[in-house]
């Protein structure tokens, strides 16, 4: 009888071991999940942004070839560089590289064109027409390129 028993206790304790491991193997899933998703919703909200970030940049751009009030164009600036550091802050970073090798996974090649010089390789980021940027590993829009042939 005292065998049997033993053998009872011994098969509840292995199970209670396998259900505290599997329960703690759901919870690990959960919090990565979670993780995931909170990761996923931000760069999604941050998506909706990026193309007034790029406006900012190309209106910074702009004036400098032309006249434009100081005061404003300081106002300008201030509003671009308060929103670099919230993209910072987020993990965001752009991708705007000239002269690297085009990678399919950073870029998109609108246009394919001979380079000005001979040492430049084919497929190399020559212009970068729209920036692109990604969150960590994450690219969340691609840069849209012209690539020597």
């Amino acid at each position: 009888r005292i065998e049997e028993l033993e053998s009872e206790l011994a098969i509840v304790k292995d199970t209670v071991l396998r259900k505290a491991a599997e329960l703690e193997n759901v919870r690990k899933r959960v919090q990565k999940e979670r993780f995931q998703l909170r990761e996923q919703v931000k760069a999604e909200a941050m998506q909706d942004f990026l193309p007034l970030n790029d406006d900012l940049l190309r209106t910074l751009d702009a004036s400098k070839d032309s006249a434009v009030d100081e005061n404003f164009l300081a106002g300008v600036e201030m509003v671009s560089n308060k929103f670099a550091e919230i993209l910072a802050k987020h993990g965001i970073e752009k991708i705007d590289d000239t002269g690297v090798p085009f990678d399919v996974n950073l870029h998109d090649a609108l246009l394919r064109q001979p380079a000005e010089d001979d040492k430049t390789p084919s497929d190399t980021v020559l212009q970068v027409l729209e920036r692109g940027y990604r969150m960590g590993e994450k690219v969340i829009k691609h840069a849209k390129v012209i690539v020597s042939q």
